[in-house]
């Protein structure tokens, strides 16, 4: 199968046949559909996530197609087309049976510690306890936003903060985790102001009635939300995972605030020095949240069929797997709007 390789950190991914994947005894083979590129995409060609091993196949923001079916697979056959959250969990351990299927032990993640889906086909273990049916009517290239950038910010929105009708929501980071969260939580009846340095990037969040933006290039970031919002966000989303927008999604906070770390910090920025007077005199809760457990799909995938969320601006280019180092390249510098999918595998 063709295949986007990555054989050296921050060099070109080459394009190379490669052998088909086998089929997990408990797992299924898709036939590739559409695969985002994201953030953390560039994290593993950057060599900042030591869980990859070169060389590899990075992906795993994907949907698509069963083609093989392993024989301890009860739920899913030929041609059902699926889409599964980026860790795939084991299904049997204490913590899946808790539903908490994203600190599985035993979690397998494809793009990381197994090869991806930059890909015309990725191998998808542990398919009973991950795979969930698309909806006839969701597009492939919105479908693969399914597997990280949309469902990451839904637990953290719904799982981890449980946002409210009416409350505010600040969103530090504007690119695909944070576009996610403001569609998601506008859906929900929050109001919303999304924060970043990128005029374009503001301008587009206004474009899906955004409340409000913030260009924390030219002002206060965190100041200006407490204005905007009359005393503070009720929660903040952090997308970046960097000190400057991790401190100040804190100091955006109102009283009781409550802050999810969703943007992932890696390399230089594991460890941060962050204002622990402003956790403490505001008395406010710090979440983290990584993925989304599968058993969690029915309630997104209701809220996209009901009509109140539509993700379509999400996703603003449609390209080939050639180009996907041209899209990793470009999170060096402030990404433009929206997000990039693989729907071409031939190219």
């Amino acid at each position: 199968m063709r295949a986007a390789l990555l054989t050296a950190h921050r060099a070109p991914l080459s394009l190379d046949t490669v052998p088909d994947p086998d089929c997990p005894a408990d797992g299924v083979v898709l036939k590739v559909l559409a695969c985002g590129v994201c953030r953390s995409d560039w994290h593993v060609w950057t060599g900042a996530d030591a869980d990859a091993a070169l060389p590899h196949v990075p992906g795993h923001e994907f949907c698509g197609e069963v083609q093989e079916v392993g024989p301890l697979v009860r739920g899913w056959q030929v041609g059902d087309r699926v889409v599964a959250p980026f860790i795939l969990a084991c299904g049997h351990c204490p913590d899946c049976a808790s539903g908490h299927q994203t600190i599985c032990a035993r979690q397998v993640l494809p793009g990381f510690t197994a090869p991806g889906a930059f890909a015309e086909r990725v191998a998808v273990p542990h398919a009973d306890a991950n795979l969930a049916r698309l909806p006839e009517a969701l597009p492939p290239e919105i479908a693969a936003a399914c597997g990280c950038r949309v469902t990451t910010a839904w637990h953290g929105l719904t799982g981890r903060a449980a946002l409210r009708p009416g409350e505010w929501l600040a969103v530090f980071g504007g690119g695909g985790v944070g576009l996610s969260a403001a569609l998601l939580a506008r859906a929900m009846g929050a109001r919303v102001v999304v924060v970043d340095v990128v005029a374009e990037k503001l301008d587009y969040a206004l474009s899906f009635d955004a409340d409000a933006v913030v260009n924390a290039g030219e002002t206060d970031a965190a100041e200006a939300v407490r204005e905007i919002t009359r005393g503070g966000a009720h929660v903040a989303m952090e997308a970046l995972g960097i000190p400057a927008t991790t401190e100040a999604a804190l100091r955006s906070l109102r009283k009781l605030g409550r802050m999810v770390q969703v943007g992932m910090p890696a390399g230089d920025h594991t460890t941060m020095a962050l204002p622990w007077d402003v956790v403490y005199s505001g008395q406010l809760a710090i979440y983290g949240t990584r993925g989304m457990p599968g058993w969690r799909y029915p309630s997104l995938f209701a809220l996209i069929e009901s009509g109140a969320l539509d993700l379509a601006p999400l996703v603003t280019r449609r390209i080939a797997l050639s180009d996907v180092s041209a899209e990793l390249a470009a999170f060096d510098a402030p990404a433009p709007p929206g997000v990039a999918v693989v729907t071409d595998f031939a190219a």
